[in-house]
């Protein structure tokens, strides 16, 4: 059975809905964090995170996207036997390398926080870390069955029961843990991973156990065209090069967390003053830039299953139709969201952590359509296949990222970090777009998916910056006046969005079409 397109918006749009919710609790716990233990401590607290991405990436990322992948093709060709087995699989392997990477963890912790990254004060966090690894694994596999199903709503109310619970622990632990130190502080966070990670796999798995009665699955026998064998080959052929991506993602990504407060402190830096620099650009910063791109991990997410149903029952049009107007629909938000911390760097890193983020926010406002494109055109990528792909330009970004940490910022401090992060980007973009052209029959519109939402950004921040400037800062302060002014920013980028065709009424109307029927396969 093909799944309509209003199934595809109707995913998107649940799992959108669950980013918001679980980014606004985020950002709740990164504020009181911030306040609490301050950008020295918020850098600490960065240097745990790629570990636990590493985690991640080894156990589970792989086998997830390959699962979701694999499991909408066969269940778009009914072959629930398959669905089933695929799972069953999947599962064995990702318990089998959690419990494997939790003992090398818990053992070797010492040797990762003192040897390895340089700070002895998270060797404690890294062993209770660990204990979170197989309640991840097996949580995100889980996920992955219901994204491949379409299932959103359970991938997305897993989030939510996460996020709520690592901040609960937070709140609870607080006035014990802080005072004691950084590195309890440290701990306190680390305990709310293992909490989050712990109830939303009990969710999950309850989820499923519940969808097998409602489908009368755990109660059938359904017959398998696949054996274990060849379920085995599909999944670990797919995962292969989606876990090697990751993984050096990750690694590369502690590679370059590790040598940028070292680098700053051979740019002049005292070691404290390094980690703060550090910590105020990952910990505060980064996670504002990417709020808006809620609704675009969302989609890229949701992509992945309907490209490869579509692929599996031979509909290229439809494939062709969804790459492009995702692609246009990401460059809206993408610019808007960038122009939002181009006009208004100072005001929101005021607003939100009562610290002047400025100049920060503002280049890494004018990397956002280029951030955000790569969210979807990765997705859509994954969705046809390209894991090999993805694997090697990611490895070209990270490192042409860490030549430019490791020779320019002992000369030229943060901002030879952030100029390499943007000369990256563009370039991963630029090949990401040549490799869906060559893999499809859409042709790249760089007039819609680049010049014309420039355009419309450039006009409304023009507009609205001397508008401000001269109008709304003469009538209103603070927070009214900031408001005031993004409103009025957005409406703008709106309008000029519609002058320019960036979009058309009729694809809005086919998007958010209300009654589009499913298909036989």
């Amino acid at each position: 059975m093909a799944l309509s397109r209003k199934t595809l918006i109707t995913g998107a749009l649940t799992l959108t809905l669950a980013n918001i919710i679980t980014r606004l609790i985020g950002f709740a716990y990164r504020i009181f964090m911030a306040g609490a233990i301050g950008a020295e401590g918020m850098g600490l607290y960065q240097l745990i995170m790629p570990i636990y991405s590493l985690a991640w990436a080894i156990t589970c990322s792989g086998i997830t996207t390959t699962l979701s992948r694999l499991v909408a093709a066969e269940h778009a060709k009914n072959e629930q036997g398959n669905v089933r087995r695929l799972l069953r699989i999947s599962l064995l392997l990702t318990a089998g390398l959690s419990v494997l990477t939790t003992i090398v963890m818990y053992f070797g912790a010492e040797l990762v926080g003192v040897s390895i990254l340089n700070e002895a004060r998270i060797v404690p966090s890294l062993r209770i870390l660990s204990l979170s690894f197989v309640f991840m694994a097996l949580g995100s596999c889980l996920r992955g069955y219901f994204l491949g199903l379409q299932k959103t709503i359970v991938p997305a109310a897993s989030q939510i029961i996460e996020q709520l619970a690592r901040m609960g622990v937070i709140l609870l632990l607080a006035a014990a843990f802080i005072p004691r130190g950084l590195e309890y502080a440290a701990m306190m966070a680390v305990i709310g991973i293992v909490a989050g990670e712990a109830l939303s796999f009990g969710y999950v798995a309850v989820a499923y156990k519940m969808n097998e009665r409602k489908t009368g699955n755990g109660r059938r026998f359904f017959a398998s065209t696949m054996v274990n064998k060849q379920a085995l080959f599909a999944i670990v052929a797919m995962a292969t090069p989606l876990t090697l991506n990751r993984i050096s993602s990750s690694f590369l990504s502690t590679v370059e967390n590790v040598m940028i407060p070292n680098r700053l402190q051979a740019f002049g830096m005292a070691a404290d003053e390094a980690m703060a620099a550090f910590g105020s650009i990952t910990g505060m910063a980064m996670p504002l830039i990417f709020f808006p791109s809620a609704i675009l991990v969302a989609l890229s997410v949701s992509l992945v299953p309907s490209i490869a149903e579509s692929m599996a029952l031979g509909q290229t049009g439809r494939v062709n139709s969804t790459i492009s107007k995702s692609i246009v629909f990401t460059s809206i938000v993408a610019f808007g969201a960038g122009l939002i911390f181009v006009v208004f760097p100072h005001e929101i890193g005021q607003i939100v952590y009562n610290q002047d983020l400025g100049m920060i926010l503002l280049v890494l406002g004018l990397m956002c359509p280029f951030w955000y494109l790569n969210i979807t055109l990765n997705g859509l990528l994954n969705g046809l296949g390209e894991q090999i792909f993805i694997f090697r330009n990611s490895l070209l970004a990270s490192g042409i990222n860490i030549a430019f940490v490791w020779f320019f910022v002992p000369m030229y401090g943060v901002w030879a970090f952030l100029v390499g992060w943007f000369i990256s980007l563009i370039i991963v973009t630029f090949f990401d777009i040549l490799r869906i052209r060559k893999k499809t029959a859409v042709h790249p519109d760089l007039m819609r998916w680049l010049v014309k939402p420039a355009l419309a950004a450039f006009a409304a921040g023009l507009f609205v910056n001397f508008f401000h400037n001269n109008v709304v800062a003469n009538i209103l302060e603070g927070i009214p006046a900031v408001i005031l002014s993004l409103i009025l920013l957005m409406g703008l980028y709106a309008i000029a969005v519609i002058l320019l065709k960036i979009i058309n009424i009729n694809e809005v109307k086919q998007m958010f079409a209300s009654s589009t029927k499913r298909s036989k396969a």
